[in-house]
């Protein structure tokens, strides 16, 4: 079965993750596989709009932590932080500069690096029982990759969701501006394809200008400059991790899975 699946019609792209025995959990092959799919939406002269959705319960759980990192004799901090620049930060930073409106269709678990799937995006629809979190302090680690918390949340709800690890609903996140709409989860999915169509009636340089300038003022401000520094910071996670537990993330794993089903 694919991992990505691609359809595109009426000047709509739609992206969907199509591991739901996993919860969509991402391997390096689907985040390659999402980034083609990415690149041929950019590319397409007929496509106007993008909406990234998922199939199954859950938007996404993250990563997959059992297809991450190649065996601890072969882990380095040079090869994580390699892998992680491509794959993670790079990536993301892709498909938000894509000059195409994007959407994300979020419901159920968005975890960590599911973060990183719909924070790129310019709009998030989310259904009623969505819920953001990043729980990877649990591990030692910060925060995820592509630092968008403080962007996203606010520097003291940035620094609540972190420190405490639990999970935003839906309606939070429309309160601080993360997410445009919520609707019920059985709406998701038209919600999203209903504002895609609206939104790819208008001129399509229009819309490419108007993200442009919308991106750029949030770079001139330090989004960009500030992405890269934590990224950096990031990667002292992993050092102090392999330091003390000689593997790149502190084993707390089934501690942080805990917290998770507990909400």
């Amino acid at each position: 079965m694919e991992q990505i699946l691609y359809e595109a019609q009426d000047g709509v792209a739609v992206i969907t993750l199509n591991r739901p025995e996993a919860a969509n959990a991402q391997t390096m092959a689907l985040l390659d596989d999402l980034d083609a799919a990415w690149t041929r939406a950019a590319r397409d002269e007929e496509v106007r709009v993008v909406v990234l959705r998922a199939n199954g319960r859950h938007f996404s759980a993250g990563h997959d932590m059992k297809d991450r990192w190649p065996g601890p004799a072969e882990i380095t901090l040079e090869w994580i932080y390699d892998a992680e620049t491509r794959r993670y930060l790079e990536y993301s930073l892709k498909w938000r500069n894509i000059p195409k409106p994007t959407i994300a269709a979020v419901q159920g678990k968005c975890i960590a690096a599911g973060l990183m799937l719909c924070w790129p995006c310019d709009l998030i629809v989310a259904a009623e029982n969505a819920e953001f979190s990043d729980p990877v302090v649990h591990m030692g680690i910060g925060g995820v990759e592509y630092h968008g918390h403080t962007w996203e949340l606010g520097p003291r709800k940035a620094k609540e969701i972190l420190f405490t690890g639990r999970p935003l609903t839906a309606h939070e996140a429309e309160r601080v501006g993360m997410v445009n709409k919520v609707v019920p989860l059985d709406a998701l999915d038209d919600s999203a394809r209903e504002l895609a169509a609206r939104i790819a009636s208008m001129p399509p340089f229009g819309l490419r200008q108007a993200k442009r300038a919308v991106n750029q003022t949030l770079d001139v401000q330090g989004f960009y400059a500030a992405l890269q520094a934590v990224f950096d910071i990031h990667q002292t996670g992993h050092g102090n991790a392999l330091s003390v537990d000689g593997y790149p993330v502190l084993t707390r794993l089934e501690a942080m899975k805990q917290h998770i089903q507990q909400g």
